[in-house]
């Protein structure tokens, strides 16, 4: 899972031929084909007859998958594993609070880094608007594979 643990969705839209476009947060665009569980999860089937239930899915609370009503998710690991990456020039790119999160470090840190010249604006990262984003390749090369994540869920 690219050392991340666990990726979260923090975008997500779907299409008329029943797949999801999911954004996760290091950037990566991911299309996953919902009916390639038609024969293994009999409710997915659902959507055959009900695509309007389909055009509704929703991000559930964290961003930890997928959620359409009471009976029907599916996780984000699912989609990140079996979903096929969509190249865009988006790809490896992610806000400075997510890299922060990933890589367990303080947002300020990844700013001083910016000022001391560690990173480099306009190659590693750039401000958009009041955001920085910063390149997957540059957290990698500066603060080494991402640290395990805690969350409320963790023990």
């Amino acid at each position: 899972m690219d050392g991340f643990g666990f990726h979260l969705i923090r975008s997500l839209s779907t299409t008329s031929s029943l797949e999801l476009i999911a954004q996760f947060d290091d950037g990566t665009v991911k299309k996953y084909d919902v009916s390639q569980l038609f024969g293994k999860h009999a409710v997915f089937k659902t959507f055959e007859t009900n695509p309007d239930l389909f055009s509704k899915a929703k991000i559930d609370a964290g961003g930890f998958g997928v959620v359409w009503n009471e009976d029907i998710d599916l996780s984000a690991n699912e989609i990140w594993t079996n979903g096929k990456t969509l190249e865009n020039s988006f790809n490896g790119l992610m806000a400075f609070s997510d890299a922060s999160t990933i890589w367990n470090l303080n947002e300020s840190t990844l700013r001083k880094a910016l000022s001391y010249g560690k990173l480099k604006a306009g190659v590693d990262c750039c401000k958009y608007g009041k955001q920085w984003v910063i390149t997957t390749e540059a957290m990698y090369r500066e603060y080494g594979k991402p640290k395990t994540r805690k969350t409320k869920y963790a023990k």
